[in-house]
């Protein structure tokens, strides 16, 4: 789609059913999917399986001359013991980039909204026995906060955490932060990328997770990464996903930003909402519905 002078494509690495839809989002009650079944099946959750529904995708942004990736998925051959779903994953991702018209060498800027596994495993790719930036010419885009909390130096900051998901951060860490850490900008409190993009905080789901606004002629909007797991959030904003480093101020990012885009009608769209995946949103008295998804499938 064309928003203002931005064009903005979506490149599919995954979709698939992911886990039970309460262990993703622990604290919502069955009465919220019962009652909102008609829409949310089956593009975001299975109610026969009680599964939630989701897809790992980048956003392919062309903005003044460049092209910037939000987000770059799983990515292939890595070990990640803590999920098995994605443990070794194999997929054409580039050869998606490469049915839109970009390959590896075209990137310019690379966004990482945040630093888990499945927003930054196609930053590099495997070389002999190590791993190399996918994207040779790209700069990456990198929140400070979690470039540092993730780091396997500062472990001891994560006290409690369970082994297994710290292992697995410590991989992640290792084969796709480290690798590209050489051409990174780590930032903090706000970064521009241009005229139509910048890149502002948004914590809670991690420390440094952020949100990439888009504002080009008369249009607007934000991606939100993982501020949003699934379209129930939208209509309570208080309920957080499992992977949520602090629900509470997740929940309280979410609020403020989704009372934004429904004030100044941006577009929001999430990292991994399945098929309808931009929304428009309006206040509904203290909570938010959805108006009209933009690219309903």
């Amino acid at each position: 789609m064309k928003l203002g002078e931005v064009e903005v494509t979506k490149v599919v690495e995954w979709a698939g059913d992911i886990a039970p839809i309460r262990s993703v989002l622990p604290d919502t009650p069955a009465e919220l999917w019962r009652d909102n079944q008609s829409w949310l099946a089956p593009r975001h959750w299975h109610p026969e399986a009680d599964a939630y529904h989701a897809a790992v995708q980048t956003w392919v942004l062309r903005s003044e001359g460049k092209v910037v990736l939000v987000d770059t998925g799983v990515g292939n051959d890595r070990a990640r013991p803590q999920i098995p779903l994605f443990d070794h994953l194999a997929t054409d991702f580039l050869a998606g980039l490469a049915a839109v018209g970009v390959g590896p060498e075209d990137v310019d800027v690379v966004v990482n909204t945040h630093v888990h596994y499945d927003h930054v495993g196609w930053n590099t790719r495997p070389d002999g026995d190590g791993w190399v930036p996918t994207f040779p010419n790209a700069t990456y885009l990198i929140p400070r906060a979690d470039a540092e909390w993730f780091d396997p130096r500062n472990a001891h900051r994560r006290a409690g955490v369970d082994p297994l998901r710290l292992r697995g951060s410590h991989l992640v860490y290792t084969d796709s932060i480290t690798p590209v850490l050489d051409r990174a900008v780590l930032w903090e409190d706000s970064h521009r990328i241009d005229g139509n993009l910048v890149l502002e905080p948004a914590p809670g789901h991690t420390p440094g997770s952020s949100l990439l606004r888009l504002t080009s002629g008369t249009d607007r909007a934000v991606f939100v990464g993982d501020l949003l797991h699934s379209p129930v959030q939208i209509l309570e904003p208080s309920y957080s996903s499992c992977f949520c480093e602090d629900r509470a101020l997740a929940a309280s990012t979410r609020t403020r930003v989704l009372g934004r885009a429904a004030d100044l009608h941006e577009l929001v769209i999430p990292a991994h909402f399945a098929e309808a995946s931009v929304a428009e949103i309006e206040r509904s008295g203290d909570r938010f519905a959805i108006r009209a998804w933009r690219d309903d499938a």
